[in-house]
């Protein structure tokens, strides 16, 4: 194909804000898939996303109109898969943004918008859902021009839903996208924005090519992972695979390679061939790294083995996914696994549970933290059951994060004060229309458990947020560790500022006592620093009445029977061993 005749984009929208429908309209219009094999949500393929309504892998393809070919990709609209986004839109020249007519800009739109402009891609403003009797057309325009700086004719008012209005879509994406500007005569390059790994074919990779082309049978060389294959087939998407002899200049579509693991053709590296071999990489590849790690623990030990091929299986397809064997005195054996944020970890549970049929214990879900010891030496710890010696310490850094707030005026107050409670720093405050975007940092680990729903809560559902890593701080970091019946439980071990120490372990020692189960004798439960307990509850025992074969006589003889008991307690309570429920590990997540 010519390339004047080739259009490349990507829809960027807020979660929910009909992202996954106008592909579904795209690909009806086009005739790129029959009605008979139509159905919703089309290019999300896992029943996960279907059930969510979000968007986990992205997928391109590809659709002819009017004799143009237009190569669409549909990204993720988390923060957490930031970066497979800021990748498909180098993949592309263009970027359809989608807005809600009756909910208006959020977070995740304005980070879209700003790694739009960073990859220097034409941006089409549409107004979606404006069949709605919430929409307002006029308000959420007003939003758009003052983001863009377009004009008010710019902007294309349509409703996936019905259809209406969105066949203009296409013909702005013909108008005002420009062709793709590769070299058919260099050496070939090509972009990875995503890969897979399938089970009976190998790795998958879906690239764009940016110079040259890759033919069937090619060598194909990574330059950032320093990994050969061979490229047993190249194609594009419709939205199922059609192979073809080769891959053109500028073209999008997939490449089956020999590969075995994802880990060897990651997303944003750039593959070249033997024939016409490049050296020079394209730029922004990044090594992405987890910082949100957690431990996953079969409930019955016999099944470890099986949670370790799951994983293994599941980390040959998403190349993010980092993990390490853990054993826990309290729930044995078990596997240590990095996510790219708490969504992530939530889709790789939900996996494990229903894909791999597993029965899982997750421990709360803390970050990494990088030590200083005495020695000068470096440590990165992702447990606290970790942590080495207080005496072989100098610092302790953690993570903070550069986050970003958008929230209807009204809800200014909630959100400052939200912040602050999360030892978080306000930064900048602007406002866009009655919108208001408060910039701020905070330390990644007070985020983690419970801040989104919080949020949602003070900001009666209105409020989105988007965040990136920012850097690593020196703070005054303890280590709280949790005793039950006076044994030590590390799974429970957290990281805290010292100043917050206090009320988190009082709070976990409430919530402890209220899910593990009353014994026969008294437990304490309890919470430490070092040697200094801080938080005190104690179970109490269940009494059997001992007292109900005695009628009338003396009260002595019923005094003696419970002075009986309570000695039998007491050994009880020596060799007593407590059964801790898991609900108990995940007892952080649900601090309010």
């Amino acid at each position: 194909m010519d390339q004047s005749r080739i259009r490349n984009f990507c829809i960027i929208a807020h979660i929910d804000h009909g992202k996954s429908t106008l592909a579904d309209r795209l690909l009806e219009i086009t005739g790129t898939v029959s009605k008979r094999d139509m159905k919703s949500q089309l290019l999300d393929s896992m029943d996960l996303e279907r059930e969510k309504g979000i968007t986990i892998k992205l997928a391109p393809v590809r659709m002819n109109h009017d004799g143009y070919e237009l190569n669409l990709i549909d990204t993720p609209g988390h923060v957490d898969f930031s970066y497979e986004v800021s990748r498909s839109l180098e993949a592309c020249e263009g970027a359809v943004l989608v807005v809600d007519a009756s909910q208006g800009i959020q977070a995740q739109t304005l980070a879209n918008v700003y790694l739009a402009m960073a990859a220097d891609l034409t941006i089409i403003p549409v107004l979606n859902k404006v069949d709605l009797p919430a929409a307002d057309v006029e308000k959420v325009s007003a939003q758009v021009i003052n983001l863009l700086g377009c004009e008010p004719e710019d902007i294309l008012k349509i409703s996936a839903k019905t259809g209406e209005g969105v066949s203009a879509v296409l013909d702005a994406v013909i108008e005002r996208v420009t062709p793709p500007a590769g070299k058919e005569s260099a050496a070939s390059r090509a972009l990875i924005f995503d890969s897979y790994y399938d089970d009976y074919r190998g790795v998958i990779l879906y690239t764009r090519i940016v110079d040259g082309s890759i033919k069937k049978g090619d060598t194909i060389e990574m330059l950032a992972t320093g990994a050969h294959g061979i490229a047993l087939e190249v194609g594009s998407l419709s939205p199922t695979m059609k192979s073809s002899l080769d891959l053109g200049t500028g073209e999008i579509g997939y490449i089956v390679t020999n590969l075995k693991t994802t880990r060897d053709a990651k997303v944003g590296d750039t593959v070249t061939v033997k024939r016409s071999h490049a050296a020079e990489p394209l730029p922004g590849y990044k090594n992405v790294r987890p910082f949100v790690y957690a431990g996953f623990f079969p409930v019955s030990n016999e099944d470890y083995n099986e949670l370790k091929d799951a994983i293994e299986k599941l980390a040959m397809s998403d190349s993010a996914l980092q993990f390490e064997p853990e054993n826990s005195p309290v729930l044995g054996f078990g596997v240590r696994i990095g996510f790219l944020g708490l969504l992530h970890m939530d889709i790789v549970r939900e996996r494990l549970e229903r894909e791999y049929n597993l029965d899982l214990v997750v421990t709360n879900p803390s970050t990494d933290y990088q030590i200083t010891l005495t020695d000068d030496e470096q440590v990165d710890i992702k447990s606290a059951a970790d942590l080495p010696p207080v005496t072989k310490i100098t610092e302790i850094k953690e993570p903070w994060i550069n986050g970003e707030i958008v929230v209807p005026t009204d809800y200014i107050g909630a959100v400052i004060q939200l912040i602050v409670s999360k030892r978080g720093l306000q930064k900048n405050l602007s406002y866009i229309d009655e919108r208001a975007l408060i910039s701020f940092e905070a330390p990644l680990a007070n985020l983690l458990t419970d801040f989104y729903d919080q949020l949602k809560s003070v900001t009666s559902g209105y409020g989105s947020f988007n965040y990136e890593l920012s850097e690593y701080r020196a703070e005054d970091l303890v280590k709280v560790d949790f005793y039950v019946a006076g044994e030590i439980v590390d799974a429970l071990s957290v990281m805290a500022h010292r100043s917050e120490s206090q009320s988190l372990g009082r709070e976990t020692v409430k919530k402890l006592k209220e899910v593990i189960p009353r014994q026969n004798f008294q437990v304490a439960l309890q919470a430490a620093i070092g040697g200094k307990f801080i938080a005190r509850e104690d179970l109490s025992a269940y009494r059997k009445d001992v007292t109900t074969g005695l009628y009338g006589g003396d009260v002595s003889r019923k005094k003696k029977v419970l002075a009986k008991q309570a000695k039998g307690k007491k050994r009880m309570k020596r060799f007593g061993k407590v059964d801790i429920p898991s609900e108990a590990f995940t007892v952080m997540l649900k601090r309010d």
